[in-house]
This record gives C-alpha cells, sequence and structure tokens, in this order.
C-alpha cells in the first residue's frame, strides 16, 4: 500500500519512513503543506499520515481541504499538542484519527491498520480469489489451509493484485501502487516480483492464478 508521510523534522521523518517501508508499505514524505496537497492531488494514496505543525499550510488546513476537494484518503494526524481543543480540530478538519507525540511505533502500526480496512467497499478485512486468502489486518496469506510466508514488497504487490481480480495491472500501476518515489530502477523489478509471488502461491500447489498479459501487464484470475 501507498503511503504519504507528511512530517517536517528530518529525523522524525528518517525514523517514520524507515519503520513504514520496514511493516511493506510505499512511503513518500514531503515537508510541508503545499507539498501535500500536491501529491494526493496527483497520486491515490491509501492512507496519509499528517503532522500538523508543518509548513503553511498546516495540517488541519491540508485535512480541510482535502475534504473540500472530495479526496476521503484515510488521514491519521500526528502532533505534539495534546490539548483536547485541538485534537477536536483535527477530527473536525476530517482527520480519521489522532495521535500525539511521542508515540510507540507498534501503536502507529495498529492505527494504520485500522484506518486501512476501515472502507469495506475498498478494503475488505479479508481478500479471497479462489482458494486464495490475504487478510491485510494481520497480514497473513494462505492457500487453502496452508500459510504462506510472503516478505513485505510480495505481500503489497499480491496485495494490489487481489484488490482488482480479473482486471490487468500494468507494470507502470503496480509501480506506482507498490513502489514509491524512492524508486529509481525499471520497471522489469515487477517481472522480478511476480516470480517470487508464483513461486510461493501458485507453482507449489499446481495453480497458475497469477496471468502474464504480454505487454501489457498482469491479473490475478478468480477462475484459476
Amino acid at each position: 500500500m501507498r503511503l504519504l508521510l507528511v512530517e517536517d523534522d528530518p529525523a522524525m521523518a528518517a525514523m517514520l519512513q524507515r519503520a513504514l517501508r520496514g511493516e511493506g508499505y510505499a512511503v513518500d514524505a514531503v515537508a510541508g503543506g503545499t507539498d501535500a496537497l500536491w501529491s494526493v492531488s496527483e497520486i491515490d494514496y491509501d492512507v496519509v499520515v499528517l503532522d500538523v505543525m508543518i509548513p503553511a499550510p498546516d495540517g488541519f488546513e491540508v485535512c480541510r481541504r482535502m475534504r473540500e476537494q472530495g479526496r476521503w484518503t484515510p488521514v491519521l494526524m500526528l502532533t505534539a499538542r495534546d490539548a483536547v481543543p485541538d485534537r477536536v480540530r483535527g477530527l473536525d478538519a476530517g482527520a480519521d484519527d489522532y495521535l500525539t507525540k511521542p508515540f510507540a511505533l507498534e501503536e502507529l502500526s495498529a492505527r494504520l491498520r485500522a484506518l486501512i480496512r476501515r472502507d469495506p467497499a475498498d478494503r475488505p478485512a479479508v481478500l479471497r480469489v479462489a482458494d486464495l486468502t490475504l487478510d491485510p489486518s494481520t497480514r497473513s496469506v494462505r492457500r487453502g489451509d496452508v500459510d504462506i510466508r510472503l516478505s513485505p514488497k510480495e505481500f503489497e504487490l499480491l496485495h494490489e493484485l487481489m484488490r482488482r481480480p480479473d482486471q490487468i495491472l500494468s507494470r507502470t500501476h503496480l509501480i506506482d501502487h507498490v513502489w514509491d518515489f524512492a524508486y529509481e530502477g525499471g520497471s522489469n523489478v515487477v517481472d522480478v516480483y511476480i516470480r517470487y509471488l508464483r513461486d510461493k502461491v501458485d507453482r507449489p500447489f499446481a495453480r497458475d492464478t497469477i496471468k502474464t498479459s504480454r505487454g501489457v501487464g498482469y491479473r490475478i484470475d478468480s477462475d484459476a
């Protein structure tokens, strides 16, 4: 899943990027409100982690403008302010959740998982394609009764495919949703990770779920 981190403290931003990428998120980071608004207008993020005290417009205003523009990406606000009026202001601006600094990374991760699964239309709690299941909340994958262990990036790639069964997804689409701005390699990274996935979710079970559309991209076949 692709996440936008809006944090102007370089040390905090670097720490959060490392932690969130370790959880498997594709993380884009910006330091100010103007860049944040541009980012959410150009990219369909799955969740936004938004610090309140950033260069203008501040986090409250960024969230308010997002909602005014009809952008309903889940927003988790971060702030050093612990006053009730500030929390109320953030939630009234359209934030979905609020976390006060300092915080535990485990709590941040848990809150993000809760936000991501909140919209059942777009993010069902458990995705199923035939006997293959993926649970975003526990980050688990099973084929029938067999648990399948995936790396964070393999998990995110499979998640993106299973969110859109039978739909051909281009390499560009998959890079945009599974990798981030820091990625500078070629599109063949998708082919490499598709091969990794097939070696774990298809071949050991004599299945052919992940299909190639030559010259176009990949899809997951709900009938395979």
